[in-house]
């Protein structure tokens, strides 16, 4: 169970003050009646001192201020003791008669002997008329004087009593008023400690805002200093930490996908160079082997060979040329061009084919339209896009080519009629080597390369790519700037 260390601090205090208290109270108890009895005997030495040294017949006011202070009552005779020379009682025959019994040992039994020398007694002594211990000095003067002096043994145990009382009440008080002190006090010191607690339970759980503010010059404070100068420093570690780590972990994941799109690349690259090298192989074989003497065999076989071997360097030349946007090798020259007169020229480019598809070309933009970018990637981007139009023809065999500028953006749509794309298939077909319909790509020699050829460019003019399926067939677009900024 979690104890208060405010508490503690509080109860410990408050114990020890109690200790003490009760030590002095003991000490009081046993000793004080002790203390004012050997107090009391040193003003009875005091006064004979005193007497001793006036003259018997006039005491001094000095001694008569004394003895009154003290509570001593004292009586001077002659040394017959048969005149009471000096005295402050009102009974000067009672302390005469007193000093009589007491030297000519009439009390002899009634008192008990405290100090003795030479020259007078102390001894404490019983009233037996009136019931009253008192302390009593008695002897010789140096003029040959007697003298007597007393004082009521009875207030000072009285007096001792009120003292230990008074002392219990006040160490009472004391206590009280100590333990009200110390609460308040140790509030004070608990609070920065009970702060630096919190503090160090928020920066356990990576909280590094927390902050001591409770300031101080003491060692506490300094902790708080040293505590702030630690979460600072601690937040940087951790901050530097998750960098690295962050960048360890895209490290990583950029190995991975690197060894994944590597693996991947040379298992489509296999793939996409195993049927035209069987073909090479097998057709080369087949000249060696002299397999068919005609001479129109012999072409037959050649043209295939050639064919295939095009291929292969057209799907080469694509990979080079992705290989280098992507990377960032082959530099975008942004340029502001002409694009209806670009497209013009890619359809005029691929009229033999458009004549082969019997497609129909609808395009009736309307010139100019400026754009800015690098004119032979559009190109490039505009006749994969027809090419692709027209290997997938079918229906009415139409393609429709539109321009539409809207807001500084020119978006340029590459419509065929035929089968719409799967819709699982729409966002793969940006891959490298992914084919929807692979017999036909295979059939038209196509790699399933252009269209990444496409993403690349786009994404290095920082401009977007889609396709968007319709009943009757399949768009592809991509966006341009016409805006000039100034």
């Amino acid at each position: 169970m979690k104890q208060s260390l405010r508490k503690k601090i509080a109860l410990t205090f408050i114990l020890i003050m109690a200790v003490f208290i009760a030590m002095i109270g003991v000490f009081e108890y046993f000793f004080v009646d002790s203390y004012y009895m050997h107090v009391k005997v040193d003003k009875l030495i005091d006064s004979y001192t005193m007497a001793n040294a006036a003259n018997s017949d006039s005491m001094s006011e000095s001694f008569e201020r004394f003895a009154n202070i003290n509570n001593l009552t004292y009586g001077i005779t002659d040394p017959n003791i048969s005149q009471v020379l000096d005295t402050n009682s009102q009974n000067s025959e009672k302390m005469s008669g007193r000093l009589f019994g007491v030297i000519m040992g009439k009390e002899e039994g009634h008192y008990s002997q405290v100090r003795k020398t030479e020259q007078y007694s102390i001894i404490r002594i019983q009233d037996r008329f009136a019931d009253i211990e008192y302390l009593e000095l008695y002897g010789t003067l140096s003029n040959g004087d007697y003298y007597l002096v007393l004082t009521p043994a009875q207030s000072i145990a009285e007096a001792a009593q009120i003292s230990v009382r008074f002392y219990l009440y006040l160490g009472f008080l004391a206590i009280i008023i100590g333990a009200i002190s110390i609460w308040l006090v140790t509030k004070r010191i608990v609070e920065p400690i009970l702060e630096l607690n919190n503090l160090s339970k928020r920066m356990a759980n990576l909280d590094f805002d927390a902050h001591y503010t409770s300031g101080g010059e003491d060692e506490i404070g300094e902790l708080g200093k040293n505590f702030n100068v630690m979460s600072d420093k601690l937040e940087t570690a951790v901050s530097d930490l998750k960098s690295a780590n962050a960048k360890l972990e895209k490290d990583i994941a950029e190995k991975i996908q690197i060894d994944e799109m590597r693996k991947e690349f040379l298992g489509n690259v296999s793939h996409e160079l195993k049927t035209p090298i069987a073909l090479i192989q097998g057709y080369a074989e087949g000249l060696k082997d002299n397999v068919n003497d005609d001479p129109e065999s012999r072409d037959f076989y050649c043209d295939v060979i050639i064919d295939e071997s095009k291929k292969m360097n057209h799907m080469v030349r694509q990979l080079l040329t992705l290989n280098q946007l992507e990377n960032g090798n082959d530099q975008i020259s942004m340029e502001r061009f002409e694009l209806i007169e670009l497209i013009r020229g890619v359809i005029a480019h691929e009229q033999l084919m458009i004549e082969q598809k019997k497609a129909k070309i609808i395009f009736n933009a309307k010139p100019p339209i400026y754009v800015w970018g690098d004119e032979f990637k559009i190109e490039e981007v505009v006749t994969n896009y027809l090419t692709n139009a027209l290997n997938h023809l079918e229906g009415d065999d139409r393609i429709e080519i539109t321009c539409t500028e809207k807001d500084g953006i020119v978006t340029t749509t590459v419509f065929n009629s035929g089968k719409p794309i799967p819709a699982a298939s729409l966002d793969k077909i940006w891959d490298k080597f992914y084919k929807v319909d692979k017999a036909r790509t295979r059939a038209y020699g196509g790699s399933g390369i252009g269209l990444s050829i496409v993403k690349a460019i786009m994404d290095a003019h920082q401009q977007k790519c889609w396709a968007a399926n319709y009943e009757n067939g399949v768009a592809f677009s991509f966006t341009l700037e016409s805006k000039v900024e100034i």
